[in-house]
């Protein structure tokens, strides 16, 4: 498995433009005719692109220098020359680039979104550029402009797209270790034992945040920093046991607590999440689903032991992040 890497040091460099040309045009009886050098190409851009790939950085650890192509030089017969591609550097959603030169920052945290970092230089001027009424034969021509070129600081800021919450040992770490290890190419990334735990299922980051408790509004515990996590999050799966002697209580006291700590966080869409099914009544938890009614949000009954009940669940998510 390889090693994450949330930061990275680059070099890169746009492409230069190619050199305009000194030609011209071969008639018969007329060897030297009219000017007909054409003009360079223009070197290529150097762009970032965000996509869904956590540990994309990690297979940059061995390059760290990117170069776009030079444009071509110019020809005879007044053809220009070819303007190179441009360069894309992608880099995982959520990543801050800064040109460490010039001050120039660029954050990307939408799937798809680019940023030009570097210009290409402009491709050369060709002698029948110069031609005028006054200079019918010039000899001059342009090189082409050199491209830019800087070294980036490249920084891994995680978009979490869903929170899972809920009391302590309502399923949450187990239901994180179901889902990224089932398709995660990084795996649970601890920060430290006071940090949420991360995953990754198909690009998108889902964030275990630690138990909350009734007082975590008010920094009992460690409400505030656990809190914290949850406000940058797009969306919340709620855990509730069903092992719980009053699921519902448990479901509000911690509503309660993240409407207190930020009413912006009601607006967030959730998703209710009773775990351990395996260890109640089927008949009790026909009856605990019927009280969830009231809340009108999407509920999955799961269990660890239970592949299919995860799998639904877990196809269901991906689906909504997809879509979203």
């Amino acid at each position: 498995m390889a090693k994450f890497v949330d930061q990275l040091d680059i070099f890169a460099k746009a492409g230069t433009g190619g050199d305009g040309v000194v030609r011209w045009h071969r008639m018969k009886f007329k060897p030297m005719g009219g000017p007909a050098g054409g003009n360079g190409g223009d070197g290529g851009d150097v762009y970032v692109l965000a996509v869904r790939d956590l540990s994309l950085l990690s297979k940059y650890t061995g390059i760290k220098e990117f170069i776009a192509k030079d444009g071509a030089a110019g020809e005879g017969k007044s053809m220009h020359g070819r303007a190179s591609a441009d360069l894309y550097i992608k880099v995982p959603v959520g990543s801050v680039i800064t040109d460490t030169e010039r001050g120039r920052v660029y954050e990307l945290f939408t799937e798809g979104q680019t940023e030009k970092i570097l210009h290409g230089g402009s491709g050369g001027l060709g002698n029948e550029y110069f031609k005028s009424s006054t200079n019918r034969a010039p000899e001059q021509a342009t090189k082409g402009k050199v491209g830019e070129s800087g070294k980036f600081h490249i920084a891994l800021s995680l978009v979490v797209d869903v929170g899972f919450i809920g009391m302590p040992n309502a399923g949450k770490s187990t239901l994180l270790n179901l889902f990224t290890n089932a398709s995660s190419a990084i795996g649970a990334y601890p920060f430290t034992t006071l940090q949420p735990h991360l995953g990754d299922l198909f690009g998108f980051v889902l964030a275990d945040i630690p138990g909350l408790v009734e007082g975590a509004a008010s920094g009992k515990g460690l409400g505030h920093t656990f809190l914290r996590h949850v406000t940058r999050t797009k969306m919340l799966l709620h855990l509730v046991s069903l092992e719980h002697e009053d699921p519902i209580h448990a479901y509000e006291t911690i509503r309660n607590e993240l409407s207190v700590y930020d009413t912006s966080l009601n607006d967030k869409d959730e998703w209710i999440i009773l775990t351990k099914k395996d260890l109640v009544n089927k008949g009790d938890i026909q009856a605990i689903v019927k009280r969830f009614d009231k809340y009108e949000k999407r509920v999955f009954v799961i269990a660890e032991n239970d592949a299919q009940s995860v799998k639904e669940l877990q196809d269901a998510l991906v689906r909504q992040l997809q879509a979203a």
